[in-house]
């Protein structure tokens, strides 16, 4: 064997060698977080350098929505398509992964729906007052600024739009499932007036990254006592803290 042909076999052999390793072993894992003890809300800034923002930041979320300023305000023009179910029990939450197509437009800026998700209990507090749960819906427009929608739960009737999710949460964490003729339609889950909070935050998870718009709307949508505790099953506490506002500016459409 000559010695051109002997080092394109040793590339190859490397090239497969590398192709065989799972993709996990080859990217660095990010850091493990939790919702409680050493790994929890108060400790996740010290966990990784790329989590510093969780006790650096100074426009963090969730927050405690206070002292809020009366303004007029583009409404909230929600575009939503019903799509196939893909859901994840990613380990943290139950996450319901959205496919293209679905928008959010505020004041003509654009934003498409990527994923909602639950936190047991709600995150946001208004006025000091905390709900059974949330849902968040997470948007990102052309380039990559976020906006996310919270609808706050409140423990009342049953919610026909989560039953089919409920029954549908994987088995397995970690991995996105696709579940063969079920659609779902997040419009369903809005209340129906869509008067709103908005403000400044940040991801509420690490590694807490700023920037985000926050739309909370004021009016709850109901959530059951058995929808509650199946979730509770799984996740009893899986919300942060709320985090200081630092002077930042909370406005509220009039309606």
């Amino acid at each position: 064997m000559n010695l051109v042909r002997a080092l394109t076999l040793r590339r190859w052999l490397i090239c497969s060698a590398l192709l065989a390793v799972p993709h996990t072993l080859l990217a660095q894992n990010p850091p493990h977080w939790t919702y409680e003890g050493k790994e929890g809300p108060e400790e996740w800034g010290s966990l990784d350098s790329t989590y510093a923002t969780c006790s650096l930041g100074h426009t963090q979320s969730p927050i405690d929505i206070k002292g809020v300023a009366s303004a007029d305000l583009p409404p909230l023009q929600f575009d939503y398509k019903s799509v196939p179910l893909n859901i994840i029990d990613n380990g943290h939450t139950i996450q319901v992964n959205y496919a293209v197509g679905s928008t959010l437009t505020v004041g003509g800026k654009v934003y498409t729906l990527k994923q909602f998700h639950f936190h047991h209990p709600s995150e946001e507090h208004i006025n000091g007052h905390g709900y059974d749960m949330v849902a968040h819906l997470v948007h990102a427009d052309a380039e990559g600024h976020l906006a996310v929608v919270a609808v706050l739960l409140r423990k009342g009737s049953s919610n026909s739009f989560l039953e089919p999710i409920w029954k549908s949460i994987p088995q397995d964490k970690g991995k996105a499932l696709d579940v063969p003729g079920l659609a779902v339609d997040v419009a369903e889950l809005l209340p129906r007036d869509h008067g709103y909070y908005t403000f400044s935050g940040s991801l509420t998870t690490p590694p807490c990254s700023e920037g985000v718009t926050w739309y909370v709307l004021k009016q709850t949508s109901p959530i059951s006592p058995a929808e509650i505790a199946a979730f509770a099953k799984l996740y009893p506490h899986n919300a942060r803290p709320t985090q200081p506002l630092n002077g930042r500016k909370l406005l509220s459409t009039k309606q």
